[in-house]
């Protein structure tokens, strides 16, 4: 039987039990999700009034496989997460390698992003569609929406995947963006998908 020994913080008596309770002091949380590489996606939607809007976003996950589900976390406040709210729906475009541009446009504060990328979006699509940065895209209708904390959880219902291109996804981990170096050839994301409802 192994047994780990928890390290104390600073100031704090080795030993101290973990309660139930609030922590007296808040946790940085930054370093646990540092070194839990995850791939990246560009959350995109349309308001009532037919302006795109869309963010970077890492937080996203499967919740079921049948019906298909994901959920994405988007911080309070934005107004991506805003006009999801009020339209109900949302793509996911999950980015590919050559895509960190995308990924840093979208998780800058500048207005006019979508001038600076070529996006496609039309009434079968719950979103703007960057095709020329996503290996795959999830168009959703909104299930159910929470908020936690500082952010709100989006649950989405998959009405459709468009398979853009044969890419390996852009990854992020570690405060930069990445890729799989041994990769070889052949595998570039490429999955044949049978639902859409």
């Amino acid at each position: 039987m192994t047994t780990h020994e928890r390290v104390p913080r600073a100031g704090e008596l080795p030993g101290a039990a973990l309660t139930n309770g609030e922590p007296e002091e808040p946790v940085d949380i930054r370093p646990l999700w540092a070194g839990f590489p995850t791939g990246v996606s560009v959350v995109t939607t349309m308001d009532r009034d037919g302006r795109p809007w869309g963010m970077t976003c890492t937080s996203l996950c499967s919740v079921s496989l049948d019906p298909p589900i994901l959920l994405i976390c988007l911080r309070c406040g934005s107004p991506t997460l805003r006009a999801i709210q009020e339209c109900g729906l949302f793509a996911v475009n999950l980015l590919h390698d050559e895509a960190k541009a995308t990924a840093e446009l979208f998780s800058s504060g500048v207005a006019d992003r979508f001038d600076h990328i070529q996006w496609h979006v039309t009434e079968y699509t719950a979103g703007p569609h960057l095709l020329n940065s996503a290996h795959t895209i999830a168009d959703c209708t909104v299930t159910d929406n929470s908020v936690v904390g500082d952010h709100a959880v989006i649950m989405g219902r998959i009405r459709g995947i468009t398979r853009v291109g044969a890419h390996r996804p852009l990854l992020y981990g570690l405060r930069r963006y990445a890729t799989w170096r041994d990769a070889v050839a052949g595998s570039a994301v490429y999955y044949e998908y049978d639902f859409i409802s």
